[in-house]
C-alpha cells in the first residue's frame, strides 16, 4: 500500500504543476498587468502609481523565462509562491491572502459541515426507506420529487426560504453572520436548511439506485433464505455492502467543505471562502482567485487519494497495488 500511496502522491504533484500552469495562463499570461493595476487602484491612476503598484505585486517582471531573467520572471515567481504557500497580497485591497483564508475557513466549515452531515444522514435514511418499498407508489412518488428537487435552481430555494421562513414567519435572520456561540445557530439554521433541501434530491436519487442494485445481489437472496427479515437485510446487509459507493461520494465531498458554498454564502452574507471567491470574481482579484482555485485543486487531489485508501477499510477484498 505504501508504494501505491507514494505513486499516487507523485501523480498528484504532477497534476498540481499542470493546474498551476493553467492558472498562470488563465489569469496572468494573457492579461495586461496595466489592466490589473487599473482595476485595483482606479482607471485614472497616474502612470507612476501604476508602475509602483506593479512592482509591489511582482507584475513588473517578464512573463516568461528568457536570457538574463531565467529565474526572475512572473512564471517562476508564480510557482514559487504557490508551492511554498506564500500567496502574497490581494490585488483588490493589499491584504495578505493567507489572512483572508484563515478568516473565511471558519464560517465556511460552520456552514458546510452540518449541511453535509444532515444531508447525508437524511438522504441515506430516505433512500433505504424507499428502497424497502421499491416498485410501489411511495417509491415512484419519492423518485419523482427527488428529480423535481434536482431540477429547481438553488437560487429559487434561497429566495423562497428567505421570503417564507425569514420574512413571513420571522424564525431566523434573512442574512448576516455572527460567530458568537449564543447566536451563531440563528444565522446558520436557514442556510443549512436550504442547502440540505437543495441537495436532498441528488442524495436520494443516487443512494436509492445504489441500494436497489444491491437488493438484487445473490447474498440478499441467501439472507432471505436463511430467514432474515427485510429490515435486517436492508440495514445490515444492503447498507453494509453499499459502503464503497457511499464512501466514494462522502470522501470526495469532504475537501469541498473547506472551500465553502459560493451561492449560499453569497446569498446569506456569510463571510466564508465561498463568499470570498465571489467577491474576488466581482472585483477582478486575480491573485485571490488563483489561490482559491489552487487550494481547491489540492483538496480535490487529496480527496482522491483518501478515497482509494478508505476502500481498504470497508472492504477487505480491495488491495492497493
Amino acid at each position: 500500500m505504501l508504494a501505491y500511496i507514494v505513486r499516487r502522491v507523485g501523480y498528484g504533484f504532477l497534476i498540481v504543476l499542470g493546474v498551476l500552469f493553467f492558472l498562470y495562463l488563465l489569469f496572468f499570461a494573457i492579461t495586461n498587468p496595466d489592466d490589473i493595476a487599473r482595476k485595483a487602484i482606479g482607471e485614472k491612476a497616474m502612470p507612476e502609481v501604476i508602475a509602483q503598484w506593479k512592482k509591489n505585486h511582482g507584475y513588473d517582471k517578464p512573463k516568461w523565462p528568457g536570457p538574463g531573467h531565467m529565474t526572475d520572471n512572473m512564471l517562476v515567481e508564480h510557482y514559487r509562491r504557490m508551492l511554498t504557500f506564500d500567496f502574497g497580497r490581494s490585488d483588490a485591497d493589499d491584504v495578505p491572502i493567507i489572512q483572508r483564508i484563515k478568516e473565511g475557513v471558519g464560517p465556511s466549515l460552520l456552514l458546510t459541515v452540518p449541511m453535509f452531515v444532515f444531508g447525508l444522514l437524511l438522504g441515506i435514511g430516505i433512500s433505504l426507506f424507499v428502497a424497502f418499498f421499491r416498485e410501489t407508489y411511495l417509491d415512484r412518488s419519492t423518485v419523482f420529487l427527488a428529480v423535481l428537487g434536482m431540477s429547481v435552481s438553488i437560487l429559487l430555494y434561497i429566495i423562497g426560504g428567505q421570503f417564507l421562513i425569514g420574512k413571513l414567519l420571522r424564525w431566523f435572520p434573512i442574512s448576516g453572520f455572527d460567530d458568537s456561540p449564543a447566536v451563531v445557530y440563528r444565522f446558520l439554521a436557514l442556510p443549512v436548511l436550504i442547502g440540505v433541501m437543495a441537495n436532498l434530491g441528488n442524495y436520494v436519487r443516487f443512494y436509492r439506485t445504489v441500494f436497489v442494485e444491491e437488493i438484487h445481489r445473490d447474498y440478499v437472496r441467501t439472507a432471505r433464505a436463511k430467514g432474515c427479515g427485510e429490515g435486517q437485510i436492508m440495514v445490515r446487509h444492503v447498507l453494509g455492502n453499499a459502503m464503497i459507493p457511499i464512501l466514494t461520494n462522502v470522501v470526495m465531498a469532504i475537501p469541498f467543505l473547506f472551500t465553502g458554498s459560493l451561492i449560499i454564502e453569497a446569498g446569506f452574507g456569510i463571510p466564508g471562502l465561498g463568499s470570498l471567491t465571489v467577491d474576488a470574481i466581482m472585483g477582478n482579484d486575480f491573485s485571490m482567485l488563483r489561490t482559491v482555485v489552487y487550494i481547491g485543486s489540492l483538496f480535490f487531489i487529496l480527496g482522491q487519494i483518501l478515497t482509494d485508501i478508505s476502500y481498504t477499510l470497508v472492504d477487505p477484498r480491495v488491495r492497493l497495488e
